[in-house]
């Protein structure tokens, strides 16, 4: 998994073998800056489409490199595995175009070669073509590994975008999950921006600056974040521009602490008003993806939303892994010729196997 956090590839070895979970071994392996530099661009819509065909090359290779590290880690061979869920790096998603897409590169031909083992990819497309928003995918895994009798659930994924999975304990509510919108991605933007850092450790630097309102409020405008459900978004809609253009509408002169402070408070605030219109009653809020490690974040939505909120370690599972292990539960789906989305949740007109298999 490489999230549009643009940081880096999760890869895990997970084992669903008595339909449970367990994570056998997991490796991070960061994009090097001229990769992340790249990305951003194609992200931008600023690269050539040469640029953009090298890049899935270059990914593939990224990818192949990731596996075959988490195999040595773990004294796995490639007889050991079933098959690699490839979820690619998205580049562009907007589902609700007359031509709605997703693009997600990084090309699997690749890795089922170098690898010698099968590999699915490609996932989103399938889910769009039966008028599904292609995202989010991952709350049919969330059903299935997170679910509780009674209690009711929030799983929040807060990658470069947030996403929510409501799981009821009552089987007579539905499953609900879609986007909530930037999780991480403008928060890194505007302090590699502006200090060169990648992401804001522990939130530090926003928790030294002050909201500014007139900015939230402007941010908090955006007609996404008043879209019912399902809907789903990318970071080619809440990009750098997105950003600038707001503050250059609203021309005040405010302090990068006090954009970083603001940029986080949007975040928080979109993620604790979605869980709000989710349960009034006994929810419980898991938090995983990187949005997990910022501690000023975390503290912002506890106190926003009003629920007990922990990470995904309480449930058992490690918040650094879950989307990795995610897109492997999904590639077991694909491999076993079962569906992987929830109509409910993208709006899809019924469930479909996703992704394309690539064999050795």
């Amino acid at each position: 998994m490489s999230g549009t956090s643009l940081d880096g590839i999760d890869a895990v070895i997970a084992d669903f073998s008595d339909n449970g979970s367990n994570l056998l071994c997991s490796h991070y392996q960061p994009y090097p800056k001229s990769v992340r530099q790249k990305l951003q661009k194609i992200c931008s819509k600023a690269a050539s489409i040469q640029e953009l065909a090298e890049m899935d090359t270059l990914l593939g290779k990224l990818y192949v490199e990731s596996a075959l590290a988490v195999l040595k880690k773990g004294s796995f061979g490639g007889e050991d595995i079933l098959a690699i869920g490839n979820h690619g790096q998205t580049i562009c998603h907007s589902p609700e175009q007359p031509n709605p897409y997703t693009l997600q590169i990084g090309d699997p031909n690749l890795i089922a070669e170098l690898t010698g083992i099968p590999v699915v990819a490609d996932f989103r497309r399938r889910d769009i073509a039966v008028g599904g928003q292609g995202a989010p995918l991952v709350p049919a895994f969330h059903q299935a590994i997170f679910s509780s009798s009674t209690e009711n659930r929030a799983i929040i994924n807060i990658g470069g975008i947030a996403n929510i999975t409501y799981l009821p304990c009552s089987k007579a509510e539905e499953i609900v999950g879609f986007d909530c919108g930037p999780g991480n991605t403008l928060m890194d933007f505007w302090i590699e921006t502006h200090s060169g850092k990648t992401f804001d450790h522990n939130g530090n630097w926003a928790r030294s600056g002050k909201v500014n309102q007139a900015l939230l409020k402007r941010l908090l405008a955006d007609p996404f974040f008043a879209l019912s459900p399902p809907k789903s978004t990318g970071t080619d809609y809440f990009s750098p521009q997105w950003l600038q253009n707001r503050l250059d509408e609203l021309g005040l002169q405010i302090s990068n602490e006090d954009v970083q402070a603001t940029l986080t408070e949007l975040t928080a605030q979109t993620i604790s008003t979605a869980a709000g219109k989710l349960s009034s009653e006994n929810l419980n809020l898991y938090i995983c993806g990187g949005g997990a490690q910022n501690d000023y974040l975390m503290e912002r939505i506890r106190q926003l939303s009003g629920s007990p909120t922990e990470t995904t370690e309480s449930l058992s599972v490690s918040p650094d892994w879950v989307e990795a292990m995610a897109f492997a539960w999904l590639a077991r789906q694909t491999i076993n010729g079962l569906p992987g989305n929830l109509p409910e949740v993208t709006g899809a007109s019924h469930p479909v196997i996703l992704g394309g298999i690539y064999k050795p």
